[in-house]
């Protein structure tokens, strides 16, 4: 986001790791490694999809490696991303424009599967798995992310000039105030720079938690997916976590 601060984290050392204790997957994603990804996702938003500063996005994924890349991709180009839209406990979205069409949406097979979830429409739709390969299928009007932004080069398409004021989320909060909140977050953590927070990611969904305060405070993030509670502390001894959330 606008004015975060520079991540405080070697070169050649993970920015980004995920881990999941069901299927033994893992991904370490250097500072450049995540910014590839997320640069290709970029591409796949203003080159693919046509989309410019300020259309909206919906992002209904999980804490992943490639939600991270979408995110920051997305961002990047000044789009107005939406965590919200769904159908749990019956609330309503409460956000300009809801009963519209998205210019993009994002989601994983199993929640566009799951009757409890209103996925919202999108002009264009994606699919994001949360398995190391492609997909096995994917339904008519759908495309597989994991295909298609390997279409896009690793280099960021021409930077979007952003402003703090900038909308950052359908409901109008900017730039510059999702930072202000990350850095505040951070604080509450005591996350400083060099710090490597170790996130249990079924309990903390929201991206200010497990990638906006990390990064606004200069750590690196383990990402660990349907973790196994008698092995954190094994987690946290192999991965050098200083902090757990």
């Amino acid at each position: 986001m606008v004015d975060q601060a520079p991540v405080a984290v070697a070169t050649h050392e993970p920015l980004l790791s995920y881990l999941d204790d069901a299927t033994g997957e893992r991904t370490d994603l250097t500072a450049q490694q995540l910014g590839a990804w997320a640069a290709r996702s970029a591409g796949l938003l203003r080159d693919g999809c046509g989309l410019r500063p300020g259309d909206r996005v919906a992002v209904l994924l999980p804490p992943h490696w490639r939600t991270a890349a979408v995110l920051i991709g997305a961002w990047s180009v000044g789009l107005s991303v939406s965590f919200r839209p769904r159908a749990l406990a019956g609330l309503p979205v409460l956000e300009p424009g809801a009963d519209l069409p998205y210019d993009a949406v994002f989601v994983t097979p199993e929640r566009l599967d799951d009757w409890l979830e209103d996925v919202p429409e999108g002009t264009h739709r994606y699919l994001v798995g949360t398995g190391p390969g492609p997909l096995s299928s994917v339904p008519p009007g759908w495309l597989d992310w994991s295909t298609e932004v390997l279409r896009h080069p690793e280099i960021a398409p021409d930077l979007t000039t952003l402003r703090p004021t900038d909308p950052a989320s359908p409901d109008g909060t900017s730039y510059g105030e999702w930072g202000a909140v990350a850095r505040e977050y951070a604080k509450q953590l005591d996350l400083r720079a060099g710090d490597r927070l170790l996130v249990d990611a079924a309990e903390h969904e929201q991206p200010l938690k497990w990638l906006l305060a990390p990064l606004a405070a200069g750590a690196s993030v383990v990402l660990c997916a349907n973790l196994d509670r008698s092995r954190l502390d094994a987690h946290v001894a192999a991965e050098q976590a200083t902090r757990v959330l």
